[in-house]
C-alpha cells in the first residue's frame, strides 16, 4: 500500500499585519517572509513527518524548484512532479496578532498539469494504495475518475471550496476531511451531526473528519456496514499562525489510518501536531516531527 497526494506546492508570501486590510485601504505590513507552502506541499510534508511514506505528484514552475527540493529533504518522494515554465503558484497571506490568517491564492504551475502526466502518475498505482488531494489543481474530476476506476482509496480535502467541486463524483470518495466552513458550503449545514445526516444521506460509503477549530474534531467512519464515530479536544495552547493548522492535522491523522491505527489515536495524534504547529511562524516549517509529539506531551 502506497500514498500518493496529487497537489500543489506554493510559495507563501507572509505579511504580518495589526489587521486585515479592509476595503479601499492601505495598510502598512509589519513584516514580510517568504516560505514553502501550498496545502498539497503540507499535506505531503505533514504525512511524512508523521512517519508514512509519500509520494508527490504535480507540477512546479520556473522559481520552484526550491519547494522539490525541500519535500526531498522532508522524505517525500518526487519522482513524479514535473517541471513547467509557468510562474509558481504562491499565496499572499495576511497573519493577525492574534495567530489568524486570510489567504489569496494564485494557481499558476498548479492549474497547468497535462493530462497525459494524470494518466501516467495514475498508471502506477493500483488498488488499495492512497490518493490524497486538495483543490488546488486543475482537472480534478478526471483525476477522481481515473482512480476510482483503479481501485484506490481517495481521500479529499476540498479546499478552498468552490463550484468547480461540483463535477467531483462524491460517490466513490472513501474519506472527506473538512472544516466547519467547508462543510457548510457542501450541505448547508451548520450543526455537526446534519453536516454528517445529509452526507451519508447521499454517499453512503463516504467516511467524514469535520474539524471544528477551537472545539477539536469530529469523525464518522463507514467500516464492513457499520459506522464508528468519535470527538476529540482540541489542544489548549497560544497560537503564533494557524496557517497550516489543518495540513497538520491532515497528514498526521491520514498517516494513522494507514498505519492501522484506531480512529481516536488517529484523532488525538492528529491534534497534538496541530497544537504544536500553530506555536510556530510558517506553513510547512512549523509541522512538528512524530519524535515531537512524544516530547510535547
Amino acid at each position: 500500500m502506497r500514498i500518493l497526494n496529487f497537489g500543489s506546492l506554493n510559495l507563501d508570501y507572509v505579511y504580518q499585519v495589526d489587521h486585515f486590510v479592509q476595503p479601499g485601504e492601505t495598510l502598512s505590513a509589519l513584516s514580510r517572509a517568504v516560505k514553502a507552502g501550498g496545502k498539497g506541499l503540507n499535506q505531503s510534508v505533514s504525512l511524512s513527518r508523521a512517519g508514512a511514506a509519500v509520494c508527490h505528484a504535480g507540477c512546479y514552475g520556473a522559481d520552484g524548484a526550491v519547494l522539490k527540493d525541500l519535500l526531498e529533504e522532508n522524505g517525500v518522494d518526487t519522482a513524479f512532479l514535473l517541471p513547467v515554465p509557468e510562474a509558481q503558484g504562491h499565496t499572499v497571506i495576511q497573519v493577525s496578532p492574534e495567530g489568524e490568517n486570510c489567504i489569496l491564492l494564485y494557481g499558476g504551475s498548479n492549474r497547468c498539469i497535462p493530462e497525459e502526466h494524470i494518466r501516467r502518475v495514475l498508471g502506477s498505482f493500483s488498488r488499495g494504495d492512497w490518493l490524497v488531494l486538495q483543490n488546488e489543481i486543475n482537472d480534478l474530476p478526471l483525476i477522481v475518475e481515473l482512480a476510482s476506476a483503479r481501485g484506490l482509496q481517495i481521500v479529499l480535502n476540498p479546499s478552498p471550496y468552490n463550484r468547480a467541486l461540483d463535477r467531483v463524483d462524491f460517490g466513490v470518495l472513501d474519506w472527506l476531511l473538512v472544516n466547519e466552513i467547508e462543510a457548510e458550503q457542501i450541505t448547508g449545514e451548520t450543526e455537526p451531526e446534519k453536516v454528517w445526516e445529509t452526507l451519508h444521506r447521499q454517499y453512503g460509503r463516504l467516511s467524514l473528519l469535520l474539524t471544528l477549530g477551537k472545539e477539536g474534531s469530529m469523525a464518522w467512519r463507514v467500516k464492513d456496514g457499520t459506522v464508528e464515530t468519535h470527538r476529540e479536544a482540541a489542544v489548549s495552547v497560544r497560537a503564533v499562525d494557524t496557517t497550516a493548522a489543518g495540513d497538520t492535522y491532515t497528514g498526521y491523522f491520514l498517516a494513522g489510518l494507514a498505519e492501522g491505527l484506531p480512529l481516536q489515536e488517529c484523532m488525538k495524534r492528529a491534534s497534538r501536531a496541530a497544537a504544536i504547529s500553530v506555536t510556530r511562524p510558517g506553513a510547512a516549517e512549523s509541522i512538528p516531527w512524530k519524535k515531537e509529539l512524544n516530547e510535547n506531551r
